[in-house]
């Protein structure tokens, strides 16, 4: 029997191609294990799409550098901050301030007040019309509004004398400020006892008057003469008007 014998080129052709499958199924092993096993190629991100991201906008609201105009309180401006607005002044960063909080006055106290009474409008028809005229004596501005309570006291203790003034609510009642050593005013109408029966009267001579100013639970006296109060408080002899700016 005769053997055939293979050629040595042939023997490497058919292991040089035994080799090549081998490496193509290893390689496609690894390329399984690589998709099973969860990892990700640097360019997929998990989160699919693009790696690419759209920052988000900064909000002027919390700017604090200055670089952003911010509206302040009091602001009348409508939108994001892109400009100052009337009656602020614009901060770097650090806020503003209304100029409006610059012009608060306080309300006068009796304390930082003097009275008089002047003779005003003067009388007619068995009444007066004097003025009851008050002065800042403080070192600030001082503001009143409305009317002030008046009676007549004596018995040289400010003992009150008949009825208080009733208030005259048609007249104006503005707001008035008062400078250092400014006047204000509220007339008066004070009826004479002389009008109504002793009897009923009772009159009695007044040492001057009493005077709370609106919004004051202290009184100021202001001392006048010539004045004629009736005791008895059923008759009506004061009204005073609400107060008014200067002096007459």
């Amino acid at each position: 029997m005769t053997r055939r014998h293979l050629h040595a080129p042939h023997v490497a052709r058919t292991t040089t191609a035994a080799v090549a499958l081998v490496v193509v199924g290893l390689l496609s092993a690894g390329t399984l294990a690589a998709c099973d096993d969860g990892t990700q190629d640097a360019a997929s991100p998990a989160t699919g799409g693009s790696t690419e991201t759209t920052p988000s906008p900064t909000s002027t609201a919390d700017d604090t550098t200055g670089t952003g105009s911010t509206p302040t309180s009091g602001s009348t401006e409508d939108g994001a901050g892109t400009g100052s607005t009337s009656g602020t002044t614009k901060g770097s960063g650090s806020g503003s301030t209304p100029t409006s909080s610059s012009l608060r006055v306080a309300r006068c106290t009796a304390g930082h007040l003097t009275g008089t009474l002047t003779e005003g409008e003067g009388g007619g028809a068995g009444s007066t019309f004097p003025y009851l005229v008050l002065k800042n004596t403080g070192s600030s501005p001082c503001q009143l509004q409305g009317w002030p309570g008046v009676s007549f006291v004596g018995d040289d203790n400010g003992t009150q004398l008949g009825a208080a003034a009733t208030f005259d609510r048609s007249s104006p009642h503005a707001t008035v400020t008062l400078l250092p050593n400014g006047h204000a005013h509220a007339p008066l109408k004070i009826a004479q006892a002389a009008n109504y029966d002793k009897s009923t009267c009772k009159p009695q001579k007044a040492d001057g008057l009493r005077v709370y100013v609106p919004g004051e639970t202290h009184s100021i006296f202001v001392k006048a003469s010539g004045l004629t109060a009736c005791t008895n408080k059923k008759v009506q002899l004061l009204q005073t008007q609400a107060i008014q700016p200067g002096a007459d």
